[in-house]
């Protein structure tokens, strides 16, 4: 017969390997043998870690609990064995013994997993909110979080809550989550900021950055996607320069265009500030700006700048103002030649043909622009209005 001795190691070698089917039997060999309560419940957690026979083993421990009826050891066991077994008034019948002589905090959570697979959800929330105030355990908290929200219909009670313990205590992500979970539940835009926010200053991590300028830009909060992004600047410039653009921040822009081009000398920068200046213009026929934003297009060019974009943005500055219009045309050809079904730069050549009076080119050519966009855009109205009348 192998010794009592062999046998303790051969389980406590099965447990360290997490191999609890094969130290469950080995356990319950022991009990036989010497009638130690220790081996008994050692045997009952091996089988609810490896979740085999269970039957089997309410059977062995009931007998043992009524020969020691008082036992609390006992009952903490039988209640996860009754509702692994699915008998949930049987656990709840322990839970309640249990509770009558115990208010320790591991009884009190054991207490309440009977209660909540019986759906008495709000006298589970008590019990483990009594647990949470005395342990702070976030693992407490977060299922305090999901039965108010999911049960109990008091989900901004739980929002405040997990704010209150990420605010006073040092948090995991995972409340982190819970809270961005419930926002998003609530449709709290505010609330899905400030917790993006909280993240960044905790982990650093860049992806929040985007979460954060995609949460301002859905409640339509330029303005504040713009100051975060000022304190948050270095690697994000570019998305902040494209929030200048849009919200014709157009003096901050420039500061932006000067600063990039300052680090990388890309011509396109000069581009960029030469549409800038004109945007930013309250005089659009201002000669001595019309001469800068050219300078600055002009430059650009010679720095090798031939995107369609700019050039059809030049090109028709300079026909529009009839500052130049055969080079206008000329500029917009070429952006063409890139694009040549781009309704935009074809309602820039027919704005050319009609500065130059070719009415019949302009004409047919502008046909061709509202066959496809429409009259919608105020300007190509404009533009197919003085066409139609051209002489």
């Amino acid at each position: 017969m192998v010794s009592e001795d062999s046998l303790i190691i051969k389980a406590l070698w099965f447990d360290d390997l997490k191999a609890y089917e094969y130290s469950r039997p080995i356990y319950g060999e022991l009990f036989d043998r010497t009638g130690e309560e220790e081996f008994l419940f050692r045997e009952m957690r091996s089988a609810l870690l490896s979740r085999t026979f269970i039957n089997e083993s309410i059977d062995r421990l009931e007998l043992w609990d009524k020969k020691h009826p008082d036992t609390l050891d006992a009952k903490r066991l039988l209640i996860p064995l009754y509702l692994t077994a699915n008998q949930g008034e049987r656990a709840q019948e322990e839970s309640m013994y249990l509770l009558e002589r115990s208010q320790q905090v591991m009884d009190l959570e054991l207490v309440s997993n009977a209660l909540l697979y019986n759906a008495e959800f709000e006298r589970a929330l008590q019990l483990l909110k009594r647990v949470y105030d005395e342990t702070l355990h976030e693992g407490i908290l977060l299922r305090v979080a999901t039965i108010m929200d999911e049960y109990t219909g008091q989900r901004k009670e739980a929002i405040a809550l997990l704010e209150t313990h990420r605010r006073m205590h040092i948090s995991s992500q995972s409340v982190y989550f819970k809270l961005l979970k419930l926002y998003m539940k609530e449709n709290d835009i505010n609330g899905l900021i400030s917790t993006y926010e909280a993240l960044y200053e905790l982990e650093g991590d860049e992806n929040y950055i985007r979460k954060i300028i995609d949460a301002y830009v859905y409640k339509r909060d330029l303005e504040g996607a713009m100051a975060f992004l000022e304190k948050h600047r270095e690697g994000h410039e570019d998305i902040l320069y494209d929030l200048y653009k849009v919200t014709r921040s157009y003096e901050k822009a420039i500061l932006l265009v000067d600063y990039f081009y300052s680090q990388d000398n890309d011509a396109k920068w000069l581009a960029e500030k030469g549409i800038l200046l004109f945007e930013q213009a309250e005089d659009k026929d201002d000669k001595t700006m019309l001469k800068e934003v050219i300078s600055h297009f002009e430059k650009a060019i010679e720095g090798g700048v031939d995107d369609s974009i700019y050039l059809n943005y030049y090109g028709y500055t300079l026909i529009d103002k009839e500052f130049d219009i055969n080079k206008g045309i000329s500029i917009v050809e070429d952006a063409l030649r890139q694009q040549p079904d781009n309704t935009f730069y074809l309602d820039s050549l027919a704005w050319g043909y009609y500065k130059q009076k070719k009415c019949k080119k302009a004409y047919e050519l502008m046909k061709k622009v509202i066959e496809r966009e429409g009259l919608e855009q105020e300007e190509i109205k404009d533009h197919w209005d003085a066409i139609q009348n051209c002489k």
